[in-house]
């Protein structure tokens, strides 16, 4: 049976804005081990259901879709932002 992970989309460092914070994303895991190509030296696998990456609004609407699929499931929740809250001052003390 296929495995889906389901991994809240959390904000990149380099983003200032929200705008699209509270993504989900729905990526299976991988079934066969990587090996290497003895030809090109690069690692792969015949596992293809890896390359597919699908975005959802809600984690609701994630979970929805793998059941209609009958995929088993884990949810992987965003860490928590934490901020640091300074003054430019704080710089020179």
């Amino acid at each position: 049976m296929t495995t889906a992970r389901i991994i809240e989309d959390d904000r990149k460092t380099t983003q200032s804005g929200k705008a699209k914070a509270g993504r989900w994303l729905l990526e299976f895991e991988r079934e066969q081990a990587m090996r290497p190509d003895p030809l090109t030296g690069w690692s792969g696998s015949g596992d293809t259901p890896t390359q597919v990456r699908l975005m959802f609004d809600s984690k609701d609407e994630a979970i929805a879709y793998a059941t209609r699929k009958g995929f088993d499931y884990h949810l992987v929740p965003a860490a928590p932002a934490t901020l640091k809250l300074q003054a430019y001052s704080d710089n020179f003390r």
